[in-house]
C-alpha cells in the first residue's frame, strides 16, 4: 500500500508518516523543502526519538518524497495512492488542492479504486474545507463522479512536537502520547483502517475536547510564562500559579464540554490531568514563543479562547480564568511573531479594548470582554 502525505516537516514525519509506516504503508512524502525532499529520496528512512526516560529511537523505513511544486509528479502520486494526508497548515490546504483535483481526475480517468483524503490540521472540518477546494477546480461533472471516487472524512490529531535542534534534517523527537480520531461516517463502504487511528461515528465533540483542552491549556501556559519571563512551557508548569491559571481555564472549558456533548466527568478530569502531565514532560523543550505565535488567531471568534469561554457563559458557567489568559494575549508582545507586532500596534493606536473586540469579534459591553479588559489592566 503507498501513501501520499503532504507535508514533510515535523508532525508529518515524527507523526503522521510514523503510524502509517506502522500500518503498512510506503509513504511519499511532498513537500517544497528542497532539503527533505532532497535527504528523503537520498536515504528512504528517517529516525522518530520519543521524548520520555527511555528515549526510544524509531527507525521509518520504505519513505520517499517528490517536490510539491512539480504538478505532473504531484498529480500521478495522488492517482496511484491508496490514501492521501496532509499536514500543511490549513491556510496552505488552498495550495495543494490543484494536485489533489488534477490527480482525482487522472483517478477516475483510469477507474482507480476509491480514496480517502484526510487532512491531518489543527482546525475543525479541515477535510471538509479541502474538499471544497478540490471541489471547485474539478468542474461540476468531475466534482459529480469525485463524490463516488473519493472522501474527505475529517479527522481530530494530537501530538506535541517542539522546535527541533537536530544536525541531522529528518531526525524528529515527539512526545510518547498521541491521538489521532477519523470520522467513520463519512469514509466510504470497506475502506481500510489504518492502525493507532481512533474512528468515530460523530467527530465534533472530540475535535473541540482536544481544541479546548490540548490548544487551550497550551497556550493559557505560553501567554502566562510569557509574562512572567520563561522560556519554555517546561519552565511555565513550575510554576505553581501558572498551573493553577492553566488548570481553572481547563477546568472553564471542561465543564463545558461535559455539559455539551455528555463526557463522563470523572473521565475528562482524568484527560485534563494527562494534559498536564504532557506540557510538564521534562524530556521536551518547547518554547513559549512557539506556542503563543499568531495570538489574533488564537483570540479570534472560533478558536481556543473565545468559543469555549462565551460557550461557557452561556450555559450558565463561568470564563474567569479564560478571561484572564485572554488579557495576557493581549500582552504578548513578542517582536517577531508578525500577528504580535501587529496586535500591540493595534493596542497602541485604539486601546486595548477596541483591539480586542475587534480580533474576538465580542462587543465592548459584553461581560466577557468587559472582564478581560478588567484584568489586562491590572496585568
Amino acid at each position: 500500500m503507498k501513501a501520499l502525505h503532504f507535508g514533510a516537516g515535523n508532525i508529518g514525519r515524527g507523526f503522521i508518516g510514523l503510524l502509517l509506516s506502522r500500518s503498512g504503508y510506503d509513504v511519499v512524502f511532498s513537500d517544497v523543502n528542497e532539503t527533505l525532499v532532497k535527504a528523503l529520496r537520498e536515504r528512504g528512512s528517517y529516525t522518530v526519538t520519543l521524548a520520555d526516560e527511555g528515549g526510544e529511537a524509531v527507525e521509518v523505513t520504505g519513505v520517499s518524497a517528490i517536490d510539491g511544486r512539480d504538478a505532473a509528479a504531484v498529480a500521478e502520486a495522488v492517482a496511484s495512492a491508496d490514501l492521501v494526508t496532509t499536514a500543511v497548515g490549513v491556510p496552505i490546504l488552498k495550495h495543494i488542492a490543484p494536485g489533489i483535483a488534477d490527480g482525482l481526475k487522472l483517478r477516475m480517468e483510469r477507474g482507480a479504486s476509491p480514496l480517502h483524503v484526510i487532512a491531518c490540521e489543527n482546525a475543525i472540518g479541515a477535510s471538509t474545507l479541502l474538499k471544497e477546494h478540490v471541489y471547485a477546480l474539478l468542474g461540476a461533472d468531475n466534482a459529480k463522479r469525485a463524490e463516488a471516487a473519493a472522501a474527505f472524512p475529517d479527522s481530530a490529531v494530537d501530538r506535541i512536537v517542539p522546535i527541533q535542534h537536530h544536525e541531522d534534517p529528518l531526525a524528529v523527537t515527539v512526545e510518547p502520547f498521541y491521538e489521532w480520531v477519523v470520522n467513520r461516517s463519512q469514509m466510504l463502504p470497506g475502506s481500510q483502517e489504518i492502525s493507532g487511528v481512533h474512528y468515530v461515528d460523530d467527530l465534533v465533540p472530540y475535535i473541540e475536547r482536544k481544541l479546548f483542552t490540548v490548544n487551550t491549556g497550551h497556550c493559557s501556559a505560553a501567554y502566562a510564562g510569557y509574562n512572567k519571563g520563561y522560556e519554555t512551557i517546561q519552565q511555565s508548569m513550575r510554576d505553581e500559579e501558572i498551573v493553577k491559571l492553566v488548570s481553572g481555564a481547563l477546568a472553564e472549558t471542561g465543564a463545558m464540554l461535559v455539559k455539551a456533548y455528555g463526557f463522563d466527568e470523572g473521565e475528562h478530569k482524568v484527560y485534563i490531568d494527562t494534559i498536564l502531565d504532557r506540557f510538564r514532560n521534562p524530556y521536551l523543550t518547547d518554547e513559549v514563543v512557539r506556542v503563543g505565535r499568531s495570538p489574533i488567531r488564537k483570540l479570534s471568534p472560533d478558536d481556543r479562547l473565545i468559543r469555549p469561554a462565551l460557550r461557557a457563559l452561556e450555559q450558565g458557567g463561568h470564563a474567569d480564568s479564560l478571561a484572564e489568559v485572554m488579557a495576557l494575549a493581549l500582552k504578548f508582545d513578542y517582536a517577531e511573531d508578525p500577528e504580535a507586532a501587529k496586535l500591540q500596534e493595534m493596542i497602541a493606536s485604539d486601546g486595548a479594548a477596541a483591539a480586542f473586540s475587534e480580533v474576538s469579534g465580542v462587543e465592548s459591553g459584553h461581560p466577557l470582554a468587559v472582564s478581560v479588559i478588567e484584568k489586562y489592566s491590572r496585568v
